[in-house]
């Protein structure tokens, strides 16, 4: 990697959720019940993204980013059907990592608001280490 984003620079990732999006479809893993609203889980996963759209014109070939660091506070549901559109904007340096300030809405306004910090790997080193964990 050569050079950083340009720091305040932004991106976006939009979805229109699903059942499959939901905490409800998250259920059956524990067996409790949970509504059908965005799941924080991919609200998170939708900052991952925006997040790392931003780094992709900076990856070298073989290099790949990977979310570390979440420290977000979701603060409303978002029902199956509603847009959900979240924003990252590129902060600077913390060490070795990239911080975003992330932020999800949906049509009735913001439902997430954090920050996220990602690494960049090698992908190859990735794929090597994850098959020593297991299966």
């Amino acid at each position: 990697m050569t050079r950083d984003p340009q720091i305040g620079a932004t991106a976006n990732v939009e979805m229109i959720v699903r059942d499959e999006d939901t905490a409800a479809a998250i259920s059956p893993v524990t067996g409790d019940s949970y509504p059908a609203v965005l799941a924080t889980t991919r609200c998170i996963a939708l900052c991952e993204l925006a997040a790392g759209k931003i780094l992709v014109p900076v990856l070298a070939p073989g290099q790949l980013s990977v979310g570390v660091v979440v420290n977000v506070t979701h603060t409303a549901a978002t029902p199956v059907g509603a847009l959900a559109k979240a924003t990252a904007r590129y902060t600077g340096r913390d060490g070795k990592l990239y911080a975003f300030d992330v932020v999800v809405e949906d049509p009735a306004g913001e439902c997430m608001r954090g920050i996220h910090k990602r690494a960049v790997i090698d992908e190859n080193r990735l794929l090597v280490g994850a098959r020593k964990r297991g299966p």
